[in-house]
């Protein structure tokens, strides 16, 4: 008696498939050659951002007490109009003179005494919400000549998103300077630059951030 060992596609093994009787059809798990790493694939940003990436001071990008601080408050909402509470808020900017804290700066790097132009908040606690403490930022170069509004960019991370999002906060008392950006006049519409637009509060601004839906921020492809 003859027991037929081979799997369907060594048994069908021809001079076109390639298979060849005694040949496995997957590898046997040793390494026939170098060893190389290969990308890995994009996988969901989870809600671990939130637990173990933000600090105490995150929020902070001026201490508390300075003077002309700001805060920058809002919510940020899922496609179901829920509350995100697990986001993670990235915010960076120029200081109040339009100047960066970077050497790759296009006018040269310069540090505002006290300010880092850095900001990272979760939305924990209060669910939902984030919050930044820092200085309303001043208009920097657009890069061709002209000038651009007063504005903070900002990175969202949320579970369901492959990668970070990105969108800019600019102020609605700054209405000269919003109706001179560039970014804003390439806008389609006055509703989506309204989700970009942070209204006065008592300590500062606030601009809730929508993923997806009805009132869908606008992001940027960068």
């Amino acid at each position: 008696m003859t027991v037929d060992h081979l799997s369907q596609q060594v048994r069908g093994a021809n001079e076109e498939n390639d298979r060849r009787p005694g040949t496995p059809r997957r590898g046997t798990g040793f390494l026939d050659g170098p060893f190389q790493l290969g990308t890995t694939p994009s996988a969901t940003v989870g809600p671990y951002l939130a637990i173990g990436l933000t600090w105490a001071d995150g929020p902070f990008a001026v201490a508390e007490g300075t003077e002309g601080a700001i805060w920058l408050r809002g919510r940020v909402f899922d496609g179901n109009g829920d509350l995100v509470p697990d986001a993670m808020i990235e915010t960076w900017q120029a200081d109040p003179d339009g100047r960066f804290d970077h050497p790759d700066a296009p006018q040269g790097e310069r540090r505002h005494p006290g300010f880092r132009g850095f900001g990272r908040s979760h939305t924990v606690e209060p669910a939902g919400e984030y919050g930044i403490l820092t200085l309303k930022p001043g208009r920097v170069d657009d890069g061709a000549g002209g000038l651009q509004a007063p504005h903070v960019d900002v990175s969202v991370f949320a579970r369901g998103l492959l990668d970070r999002v990105v969108t800019r906060i600019y102020f609605a008392d700054e209405a000269e300077a919003n109706a001179e950006d560039d970014v804003l006049a390439a806008l389609p519409d006055d509703a989506s630059r309204r989700t970009l637009i942070a209204q006065p509060t008592d300590d500062g601004y606030a601009l809730d951030i929508h993923l997806q839906g009805d009132d869908e921020t606008v992001f940027f492809a960068v």
